[in-house]
């Protein structure tokens, strides 16, 4: 221990994982997020409360938001696949529940916008059932940022078991 930070050491605040980060480490995934949900939220909730004009938008964002989620889905499994091919070991954990050394402030908006998309979907659901869908497009987020942005530690060769 020479007294020198360590780069890729998660509990040292200059590192790559500092929460106070400027440079903005899966910024536009946090924000991808949040506006899902905000434009979401602002279609069911009217809807819900009975406001006719809203009734097709709020269906049909909630049928773009799912099947927006899918494609999420498949560029986050896309790039865990990448980081897999490079040597990362990559575990369910890590890349969607976000375990180990994220940013706390990433985990708690992440989770949070998926929190709210589900208060929304649970007290829209009798008006909208189609809304029930549209947290799989937050939980694409949070795997795409775990994908993108996570430290996983490398890969064991398999062949030496």
């Amino acid at each position: 221990m020479d007294g020198t930070a360590d780069p890729l050491d998660p509990l040292d605040p200059s590192g790559p994982l500092d929460p106070s980060d400027p440079s903005g480490r899966g910024r536009l995934i946090e924000v991808g997020s949040w506006a899902s949900v905000a434009v979401f939220a602002a279609t069911a909730v009217p809807a819900a409360l009975g406001s006719e004009p809203f009734d097709d938008a709020a269906v049909t964002v909630t049928l773009v938001s799912f099947f927006a989620a899918m494609v999420v889905w498949l560029w986050a499994l896309a790039a865990a696949a990448v980081r897999t091919a490079q040597g990362d070991d990559l575990a369910v954990g890590t890349l969607f529940l976000l375990e180990g050394p994220v940013p706390r402030r990433i985990r708690w908006s992440l989770y949070g916008a998926l929190g709210v998309c589900i208060a929304v979907a649970v007290v829209t659901a009798a008006a909208n059932p189609f809304g029930v869908l549209v947290p799989m497009l937050p939980i694409g987020w949070i795997g795409l940022w775990g994908a993108r942005h996570q430290t996983f530690p490398p890969r064991r060769d398999v062949g030496a078991r």
